[in-house]
């Protein structure tokens, strides 16, 4: 599960506000982020008795996000890695993310 290693790449962030779907429900984790100085905003699943809620607009900003890392893994060039060096992965993120804002300012009236 990601939720075990999460603490040890927050680790290495600055304090802040995390924002995080279900699968991240963990009271350790909010703990760790609550420790370090940050404010964890992630919602509890159906099964636990005492319910967390995230405020609807910061979970819709998190959703943006996810959404577009699954629009960049529509390009097979980045979702299977095919350029080795780091310089090359970032030029094709690029230029796919240049891509997907073409598209989304061409279709907003």
């Amino acid at each position: 599960s990601d939720k075990t290693i999460a603490p040890q790449l927050l680790g290495a962030l600055p304090p802040g506000c995390v924002i995080a779907d279900r699968g991240y429900d963990s009271m350790a984790l909010v703990n760790f982020v609550r420790d370090r100085g940050g404010e964890a905003h992630i919602p509890t699943q159906s099964r636990v008795r005492i319910q967390r809620s995230v405020p609807p607009s910061l979970y819709r900003q998190r959703n943006l996000v996810e959404r577009f890392f699954c629009k960049l893994k529509q390009f097979r060039r980045i979702a299977t890695r095919f350029e080795k060096h780091a310089d090359n992965f970032m030029a094709a993120l690029a230029l796919a993310s240049a891509r997907i804002w073409m598209r989304a300012i061409e279709s907003t009236p």
